[in-house]
This record gives structure tokens, sequence and C-alpha cells, in this order.
């Protein structure tokens, strides 16, 4: 399968990101591409789980912030 990027991001009302839009034009909830990155299907980012809390994905690091989840395009 094809390597994809997230490219977008939908946020509630608290600003909290609930699903993705990869660049093919799929979307998946957060759940489903924290899966799909474990798997090594979605490029640029990488799971990570604090001590307390729910596992979340985070983009690689790089030296730019533009391409960080939270700057992301709404769609």
């Amino acid at each position: 399968m094809e390597q994809r990027e997230i490219i977008k991001v939908r946020k509630d009302s608290n600003g909290n990101i609930t699903d993705v839009m990869l660049s093919d034009g799929s979307e998946c909830t957060m759940d489903q591409a924290i899966s799909m990155a474990k798997e090594g299907l979605i490029d640029g980012v990488h799971v990570t789980k604090p001590r307390e809390g729910k596992e979340h994905l985070r983009t690689n690091r790089n030296a730019t912030d533009g391409d960080n989840l939270d700057s992301l395009a709404l769609f």
C-alpha cells in the first residue's frame, strides 16, 4: 500500500483533532489514523502515549512548525 500523509484536520469545539484527511483524499478518525501510523501506513507522524492518557499522533520533528497537525488546514 502506498504511503500517505496527513494534509488536513477536523477539530471539535475544544480544538482537539478528531479526524484527518490523507493525501489520497480519504478521511479517517484519529483512532484509525493512530492504527494506520502504527502499521507504517502514514508518513511523517508517529504515535506517542503519555504516562497517563490516550495515545495520540505527533508529526516527526523537523525545522518547521507549518506541518504540525495543529497548524494544518481544516476540512
